[in-house]
């Protein structure tokens, strides 16, 4: 009895301490230089919720936990291994997807255990699911269901559209909007008459499979609209729904901790959303409905056959610039990350501050695949955090930059977004590189963003276009920069 009273008593501490802990690493990420850090304080209040909910448990199988700590650890490493750093939104989306279905599976189990199996096993029914686990427990098991599941399917569509597995362009179905209106209340529908009515096992298990298989497709239909270059927005969002699908399991476990930790992400994961929404010129509902970044018609493609005063330069051109130059600024894009090339542009970084000059990076919420794609990228090349410089930090700093390097970016640096009212990007805050001396525009093609609009940067006098691979293009004009 008294192991008892201080296990009970040990349990809110251990449970107090980890959210506070989650708290501090959650504010520990929203800087670069101090994310490693946060990242482990989160990892530690991980652990002691992990240990409070085992003594909390009481008896538990061992074995089972033993097993799942091997595996997921074995997992957890080969992931850290062998992924590389341009393929983390792609883990990124597969993570959100495993949270979601941990959620759901927590909460079906909450059911199978405590009303299907002991009605398999032959004892009556006892009510309904409301009647056995409470009005609150039910319908956030409901909730479980719906939001880890689509969390689910909707991050495996996000997964596979940025690995290349299935075409990045949005996927519009006829009627979308009213097959989505339809999952939604069939699952919500269903599931409430699932809880709240006494029903025999078999048909409890009838109505909770057509619930899971509804909300998968709603998933689906979420996020197929969606085309692969405004992936941001999509993984911010699913993570969002990741947590709010764990903070409904803690409410169906009775565990605090869990309620707390899945509201943190899913409130964090909402205005991390919202930021990236304001800096595509977007609203949530675009979002939330699905056809975001795409039109019902389609628009222009930007080729090559519209644009009347785009001029071609060779790496050599590029270098007698850049050895005058006392101020340079590189703008990293997706390009960038698919070419690889964060290192090869820390090595020309590096090569123009032994000559002199100022370098900075000027970064956009919303260039590459997830919040904070370049950040990571750069960092993982040990670009020293104080170089980076968020949009509204060095747009007024252009005017006396010399020159602007942009490697692999496009809509985040497109004037229209300022001079076209017409645009769709109209009123998108953007990465004023016009404004130096100098652009030099590396690119694989006149081929449009995400937009599908022309790029008038492209055809300004002081723009120099090179149509190549982002790394070879850099790597060419570091070694005639070394040649001068």
């Amino acid at each position: 009895m008294e192991d008892g009273n201080l296990i009970s008593s040990i349990v809110p501490i251990l449970y107090l301490l980890s959210a506070v802990l989650f708290i501090v690493g959650l504010k520990g990420l929203t800087r670069v230089r101090s994310a490693r850090r946060g990242n482990a304080i989160a990892a530690f209040a991980m652990l002691i919720a992990v240990i409070g909910t085992l003594l909390e448990m009481g008896t538990i199988h061992w074995t089972w936990i033993l097993a799942g700590l091997v595996i997921g650890s074995l997992v957890g490493a080969v992931v850290a291994l062998k992924v590389e750093m341009t393929s983390m939104p792609e883990m990124v989306a597969l993570l959100n997807g495993s949270g979601g279905a941990a959620s759901a599976l927590v909460a079906l189990s909450q059911l199978w255990g405590k009303i299907i199996e002991p009605q398999t096993a032959g004892a009556q029914a006892a009510g309904s699911v409301r009647s056995v686990l409470g009005a609150a427990p039910a319908v956030t098991t409901v909730l479980a269901i719906l939001i880890g599941t689509v969390t689910l399917s909707g991050s495996v569509i996000a997964y596979m559209k940025l690995s290349g597995k299935l075409k990045g362009q949005p996927i519009l179905l006829p009627g979308r909007h009213l097959i989505n209106v339809l999952l939604l209340g069939a699952s919500l529908v269903l599931g409430i008459w699932a809880v709240t009515q006494v029903l025999e096992a078999g048909s409890l298990q009838s109505l909770l499979l057509v619930v899971v298989a509804a909300s998968l497709l709603l998933g689906v239909m979420l996020v197929i609209p969606i085309g692969g270059a405004d992936m941001p927005v999509v993984i911010s969002l699913l993570n969002s729904y990741s947590g709010l699908a764990a903070s409904m399991t803690g409410f169906v476990l009775n565990n605090n901790v869990l309620i707390i930790s899945g509201a943190l992400v899913g409130a964090s994961g909402l205005i991390l959303t919202q930021i990236m929404c304001v800096a595509m010129n977007r609203t949530l509902a675009n979002v939330l409905f699905g056809g975001f970044g795409a039109e019902e018609t389609s628009s222009g493609g930007g080729g090559k056959h519209e644009y009347a005063n785009v001029r071609s330069f060779s790496s050599e051109e590029a270098a007698l610039v850049l050895e005058s130059a006392e101020s340079v600024v590189f703008v990293p894009g997706y390009g960038l990350a698919v070419a690889q090339a964060q290192h090869t542009v820390r090595e020309l970084a590096a090569e123009l501050e032994k000559r002199g000059a100022q370098v900075t990076y000027g970064i956009h919420p919303v260039a590459g695949r997830m919040p904070g794609h370049m950040n990571v990228l750069l960092a993982e090349a040990d670009v020293p955090y104080e170089q980076l410089l968020e949009m509204d930090t060095i747009n007024p700093e252009f005017r006396n930059t010399d020159v602007v390097i942009v490697v692999g970016a496009n809509d985040v640096v497109n004037p229209a977004a300022e001079r076209e009212q017409s645009s769709p990007i109209y009123g998108m805050p953007v990465l004023e590189v016009w404004n130096a001396g100098t652009v030099i525009m590396i690119k694989r093609s006149l081929s449009p963003g995400f937009a599908g609009i022309k790029n008038a940067l492209f055809e300004a006098d002081n723009t120099m276009m090179l149509f190549e691979d982002a790394k070879k293009a850099v790597q060419g004009i570091l070694t005639e920069v070394k040649d001068l």
